[in-house]
């Protein structure tokens, strides 16, 4: 079985972390917030590359 132990688990620790504060600091509606949050919080691998790929984007991250 697959198991994060050590540095892997902290990084992805991390990286989920970063992505639900620019989840909540964005500009979409608080359904699409609470959603993204559960998918990050209940598939970290997952829900992080989901995100990067198709997510909200942080309100000061505008180009």
């Amino acid at each position: 079985m697959f198991e994060l132990s050590g540095f892997g688990g902290l990084l992805i620790l991390a990286l989920d972390l970063w992505a639900i504060i620019s989840v909540i600091g964005s500009n979409a509606t608080t359904g699409k917030k609470v959603i993204w949050t559960l998918l990050i919080l209940f598939l970290p691998i997952l829900g992080f590359i989901l995100w990067l790929i198709m997510g909200p984007r942080s309100a000061t991250r505008r180009v």
